[in-house]
């Protein structure tokens, strides 16, 4: 009996680091801003838009899981690549820009734990940000980063599934509500919204990141059998936490004709329905994706900017860690200086990411379509149709934002 409690157990971890890069990207995607508008878009239009999660979710999944390939089919990172193919400039220029543009939205991430943890309990929002990144730089430096990153990354997404799961029950949604949504409708003034969640659902920087998260789990345990699709669960994982974000919204918020402002607005509305326990509960789900994010995006942007130095974008080299303490450092002083992230900043930040994003998008495809690189892990006919659909939408919403921008 003995032998086979460990033999589960082995099992049972072995799965977990398995599907552990999966998750790390499903954690670092769904921060505040995706609850923000997933609440706002349940709260403005119902259920009407639950379709446009799901479509975002599917082409956030093809292209985690080409990076999957990419990092399967090549001990080379993804920069490297770019600066085989395309040059050093290049490669470097990719790396600060995604670097700035999470070093940018990192400000969002820090005011997420603050505003959680200060709504709990009642401690300024600034303590809290200060503690939180005090203790995101701290496990940097603990040996073996990466194991202490996927061990918090599941459980701040068990946090969080718990968390929206109980609150979808409390909520009562209607199941044909929820099944109307699925069919796709425009409802007269959401098209902005629908953008803001495509562009942040589908993130191509998150799906990249898929591919270091995978090599790092390659190199700390060489005989792990990892296959692309092992990334599928964690998108799975991120796109049912904001549909259970939206159709709450729905349920609670939408009837009640609530504007939301910001993630919290949520949890003020369910207070006077079902008590402070279930207020509490939403905003430890929000402290979830917040904390989730903040440790997870400034990842991002440190691991592809030590990358594009020459530090192969690896967790265990100190000059990446440095970088990665530098975007929480700058979320940390954006926020407490601002209260949040400047305007100015966050149009900034979109200016880069409408160069960045689109880039990296078209390399992921030319890179993963290369059979010379890529051998058995190449793109398929249908992947490539799949992939290109989701590139044309890339370009879209790049043209969009520039006309929103500079055109308005």
């Amino acid at each position: 009996m003995g032998n086979n409690d460990k033999g589960s157990r082995r099992g049972s971890g072995r799965l977990l680091q398995v599907l552990g890069p999966g998750i790390i990207t499903a954690a670092l995607v769904f921060g505040p801003s995706k609850m923000t508008i997933t609440s706002k878009l349940g709260a403005a239009y119902g259920y009407d838009l639950l379709w446009a999660i799901v479509v975002a979710i599917f082409f956030m999944a093809v292209f985690t899981s080409m990076a999957s390939r990419i990092a399967l089919a090549t001990d080379r990172s993804f920069l490297s690549l770019v600066k085989e193919r395309w040059g050093k400039p290049v490669s470097i220029l990719a790396g600060i820009g995604v670097f700035f543009v999470t070093a940018s939205f990192q400000a969002g991430n820090s005011t997420g734990v603050g505003i959680s943890l200060a709504e709990t309990t009642g401690v300024s929002a600034k303590v809290w940000i200060l503690l939180a990144n005090v203790l995101g730089i701290a496990l940097l430096f603990f040996k073996g980063f990466y194991k202490i990153l996927e061990k918090v990354m599941i459980l701040l997404i068990v946090i969080m599934l718990g968390s929206f799961i109980v609150t979808f029950f409390l909520a009562k949604p209607s199941a044909g509500g929820i099944i109307g949504g699925l069919v796709p409708t425009l409802p007269e003034g959401s098209l902005g919204l629908v953008i803001a969640l495509f562009a942040s659902a589908f993130s191509i920087v998150g799906a990249l990141y898929q591919s270091y998260m995978v090599q790092e789990r390659r190199r700390l345990s060489p005989d792990l059998n990892q296959k692309p699709s092992d990334s599928l669960p964690g998108i799975l994982i991120l796109g049912i936490m904001a549909s259970i974000v939206l159709i709450c919204a729905a349920s609670v918020l939408h009837p009640a004709g609530v504007v939301v402002t910001k993630a919290t607005d949520m949890s003020k509305t369910l207070a006077p329905l079902f008590g402070e326990y279930a207020a509490h509960l939403f905003l430890i789900g929000l402290f979830g994706a917040s904390f989730s994010s903040l440790i997870g995006n400034a990842s991002v942007g440190g691991t592809l900017l030590g990358d594009a130095l020459g530090y192969k974008g690896q967790l265990s080299s100190n000059i990446v860690r440095v970088l990665i303490a530098l975007v929480m450092v700058i979320g940390a002083f954006v926020a407490l200086r601002f209260d949040g992230a400047p305007l100015e900043l966050i149009v900034l930040a979109q200016s880069v990411t409408i160069l960045v994003v689109p880039f990296i998008g078209i390399a992921m495809f030319s890179i993963s379509s290369d059979r010379n690189i890529m051998g058995r892990y190449v793109n398929t006919p249908l992947t490539k149709v799949v992939a290109g659909i989701g590139l044309l939408m890339l370009l879209v919403l790049a043209v969009i934002n520039i006309k929103e921008l500079f055109f308005k």
